[in-house]
């Protein structure tokens, strides 16, 4: 069973940073494509950012590329999600999710999910 846990997130000003983690107890993100989702209250979960399993291509969504970097560390089996100059915009429950193969931008593509991680940014 693949398991799936972030960290990170908190209560932030307004061009703050923070970084997210997402680690996988049992090492399973060493051998999976990984991205972050959000979603704020009363929208719907969109994609943030993607990587794949080695690390040579990443995908961001258009409202957060320059801003987000998304890596791996893979002797620490974690992927991190670097955000920059934070917007209330940005305010969200970020989720952390998982699949076999390619990475993808299509949340219908993940087999595995963590719980979440709040992020407020206030302005």
């Amino acid at each position: 069973q693949v398991r799936l846990a972030e960290s990170g997130g908190g209560l932030v000003q307004a061009g703050d940073s923070l970084r997210l983690s997402c680690a996988s107890p049992g090492r399973h993100l060493v051998a999976l494509a990984t991205g972050w989702f959000r979603q704020a209250p009363g929208k719907e979960r969109e994609f943030v950012a993607a990587i794949s399993v080695r690390g040579g291509i990443v995908h961001y969504s258009d409202s957060v590329k320059g801003r987000f970097n998304i890596s791996r560390d893979t002797a620490k089996s974690t992927v991190y999600l670097q955000m920059n100059n934070l917007t209330p915009e940005d305010t969200a429950v970020y989720i952390c999710a998982a699949k076999v193969f390619d990475v993808s931008l299509s949340a219908e593509e993940y087999q595995y999910w963590g719980q979440g991680t709040q992020v407020t940014v206030s302005s």
